[in-house]
Order: C-alpha cells, then sequence, then structure tokens
C-alpha cells in the first residue's frame, strides 16, 4: 500500500488531501484538516479506519508508515510527522543518499504503509486474516519482482505461476500462451531474470523458454487451490526466505583486487544492504544475488565516521565482522559497507538486536520454534526447497566471499591478510 503526499510546504495550517495507493493500485482519498501536525501514527490510524479497506486491529502492529524514495527508505517513527519529513527531505538526501544536486531537487517521496520491519515473522506466520495477508503478498510480490528477495530461477517460476493463478484465474491454454505471458513477461518475473532468459535466443519459444516454464507452473495448479491457501503459499515461501521483512539501504563494497596497484582502477560494486529482525545481508545490486549473509549470533559490527567528512566521496562505513576457518584455522573476517546510510543501518541494527533480547526473555526456548506449522502446507501445491538449498555454493543463498574484499585476522587480533584499501592501512 502506498500513501502519497500532495503537499504544498508553504502551507502549514490548510487542510491536506493524502491519496492511499495500495500495491495492487487501488487508492483511497483522505483528508487531514491539521496535515501538518499529523503524526505517523494518527496517518496510519486513518488507513486503518477506511471502511472500504476493513484492516483489522492487527494491522496497526504489521504495518507502519515509511517515507520513500529511490534514493532513501525510512519507516517513520510513531511522533514523527510525515509533513515535516517531507519538507526536510532534500536535507535528509544531502546526508543520507550518494543522489547529486540535480536528483535531489527532482525527488519525490512517497509515505508507504508497508510492513514494519520489527514485526517478527514468527508472528506473522501466525495471521489468518486474509486482508492482512492480501496485503503482505502484495508486498511480498513486489520485493521478488524487484529482485530484493533474491531466490533460485526454479523459485521465479514457480512463484510466477503463483501469481498467475491468483491473477488470472483457472489456466485456459487458449488465452494463456506463450504469446500472452511473453507480452507481459515484466509483470511476473524480475528483470534480471528475463535478461537472462531472453539471452539464450536458441531457447526463445521452446520448453526452456521463461513464458513456457510459466505456463508449466500455473497449469500444474490444482483447479481446487482456493486463493487463501495460493496466498499463503506465496508468503509461506518469502517466509523461507531470511531476508524476508527486510529494510534496504543503498551501499557499496570493494571489489577484489590481485594487486596494490589495482586498487585504483575497479570500481565499488553497487550493492543493497538487507537488514531485518533475524540478521544483515549484502546483496550484489546488479546480479542480485547474496554476497554475505549474516544472522546476528554470527557477527560484530562497528560504524565508522569518514576522516574527512567535508569530502563527498569519503562516506561513512559498517564494519561487519564474522568467524570462518581457513587453512584449518579459526580466523575473523571483515567486509567494510561504504554508505551514506551507514548511521541508519547501524541505529536498525542496534534496535533488532535489542528487540531479540527482549522476545528472548518474553518466549525463551519458544524462539527455536519450528519455522512452519506442517498443518499449514498443503502437498498439492509446489513445495518449499529453497531453505535446503543454503549449503549449495552456487545457491543464490551462500555467501560468496571470493566477491568481497575482506581483512583476516588470527585469534590474537592480528591482521595476517589485507585486501583492497585493507592493504594501505598500519
Amino acid at each position: 500500500m502506498v500513501v502519497r503526499l500532495k503537499l504544498n510546504i508553504a502551507a502549514s495550517v490548510a487542510p491536506l488531501e493524502v491519496c492511499v495507493y495500495l500495491m495492487s493500485q487501488q487508492a483511497v482519498r483522505l483528508q487531514a484538516d491539521d496535515g501538518a501536525e499529523l503524526t505517523a501514527t494518527q496517518l496510519q490510524q486513518c488507513v486503518m479506519e477506511e471502511e472500504d479497506l476493513g484492516l483489522p486491529p492487527l494491522a496497526a502492529q504489521v504495518f507502519g508508515i515509511w517515507m520513500t524514495s529511490s534514493h532513501l527508505e525510512i519507516q517513520l517513527k510513531p511522533h514523527h510527522k510525515p509533513f515535516h519529513i517531507r519538507r526536510e527531505w532534500r536535507t535528509l538526501l544531502s546526508k543520507y543518499s550518494s543522489a547529486d544536486e540535480e536528483q535531489v531537487l527532482k525527488d519525490e517521496p512517497i509515505v508507504s504503509f508497508q510492513r514494519n520491519v520489527f514485526f517478527s515473522k514468527k508472528d506473522e506466520m501466525k495471521i489468518r486474516d486474509p486482508r492482512v495477508l492480501e496485503l503482505l503478498y502484495e508486498e511480498a510480490k513486489f520485493n521478488i519482482l524487484e529482485g530484493r528477495y533474491p531466490c533460485e530461477a526454479s523459485d521465479y517460476d514457480m512463484l510466477a505461476g503463483l501469481q498467475a493463478r491468483l491473477e488470472l484465474g483457472a489456466f485456459d491454454a487458449e488465452i494463456h500462451t506463450p504469446d500472452f505471458f511473453r507480452s507481459h513477461i515484466s509483470e511476473y518475473l524480475p528483470d534480471h531474470v528475463i535478461s537472462h532468459s531472453w539471452s539464450l535466443i536458441s531457447k526463445i519459444g521452446g520448453k526452456a523458454s521463461a513464458e513456457a516454464r510459466i505456463i508449466e507452473q500455473f497449469r500444474s495448479i490444482p483447479s481446487g487451490a482456493t486463493r487463501r491457501k495460493l496466498v499463503r503459499k506465496y508468503l509461506e515461501f518469502c517466509w523461507s526466505l531470511p531476508y524476508y521483512g527486510s529494510a534496504f539501504f543503498h551501499s557499496q563494497v570493494e571489489q577484489p583486487t590481485r594487486s596494490v596497484l589495482s586498487v585504483f582502477y575497479r570500481p565499488d560494486v553497487p550493492v543493497l544492504v538487507s537488514i531485518n529482525g533475524h540478521g544483515v545481508y549484502v546483496m550484489d545490486k546488479v546480479a542480485r544475488t547474496v554476497l554475505l549473509g549474516l544472522s546476528y549470533d554470527e557477527l560484530a559490527w562497528d560504524f565508522a565516521r569518514p576522516c574527512q567528512e567535508n569530502i563527498r566521496d569519503c562516506m561513512p562505513c559498517i564494519f561487519l565482522q564474522f568467524q570462518a576457518v581457513e587453512y584449518g584455522m579459526r580466523v575473523s573476517k571483515v567486509l567494510q559497507v561504504f554508505s551514506k546510510q551507514s548511521a541508519l543501518m547501524d541505529a536498525l541494527i542496534s534496535s533488532c538486536v535489542e528487540e531479540i533480547k527482549r522476545r528472548t526473555l518474553r518466549y525463551g526456548d519458544e524462539m527455536d520454534a519450528p519455522l512452519f506449522d506442517a498443518s499449514d502446507v498443503d502437498d498439492a501445491l509446489v513445495p518449499l526447497t529453497t531453505v535446503t538449498r543454503r549449503e549449495m555454493p552456487d545457491s543464490c543463498l551462500s555467501n560468496k566471499l571470493h566477491r568481497l574484499t575482506l581483512a583476516t585476522f588470527n585469534e590474537d587480533g592480528e591482521c595476517i591478510k589485507k585486501m583492497g584499501s585493507w592493504s594501505f592501512s598500519k
């Protein structure tokens, strides 16, 4: 669900019209008499009270108010005032994004009603309200199609088949032809999957083509499958992804180099850092694959400000440290992630760790309960397989340390291997 605020920044007293857009493109218009002073909590309540949506009180815990653009995404705290955040948006972009001056001037953020990053997946899996599940499905589908939830090619096909059934109804061979899906392919698969599929020119139109794979999945869904089960099946798959329900941060990491001189000629790799209540994940922004994924019990982190803050290209960073075994010796690896959003990442990681501590005290051993309730799994539908692939070297869920510039420390804290800019440190 997306909320667009058409704000007249010069008018701080006049009523504001708020247009609420669901990710399904459904729109709701709201009128806020004192819109400039409306808090995120009050705006959320206005959305929830809209009769056509029919959301239950539980939705106040599941969803939150965000302000986002292609450069910056922020979940607002309950007391934040969206009008004030919008008025200061250019300042926030200058501080927390790498947008240039022209991009800052043209940027138009949206206020979004989307999943609360602090809402636990364990609690989400207990939800039965179809209206809440539909909103979660729409958001999960958006993240899948944007490539923010990397998964295997066969998984994308399976999800596309579920989506087709949900949106098109039962399979009809006369309507749902390869030509039909070829002309709508971007609605069912992420761009990086489409570009890879179309690069295999010899396979276009054959059994291995993207449209043929979607049709195969689509037609395999039992005719008696209900919408509720299909929505839940889609979400169950997404719940199996460790980075489900994350906040995303635009960042960059150094490419590995073979010599000290080559560090000057290799641009940094753009990455998305995905942070949720389970851990931190560094994803290649182009290839849409996980380079490094660490749960909170596997990592230590630190935030560092740039040594020359007045220089635009000198960015703050987050250090991610984790244990590894190398040549039979236990060592520590450290990845340096550069981002103007490092302070935001540091704050979110700290909040997630504190939340884990609170939940551990509250639930105790229940924190280790199985991810899925077997009674919810419909054996007639496609089985969940992604979780079992995490140890496969070529899996999108496997760490790819060879593609990262890492420093290595022994158990005494001595740096025994340096790469990239680490090579210049003492």
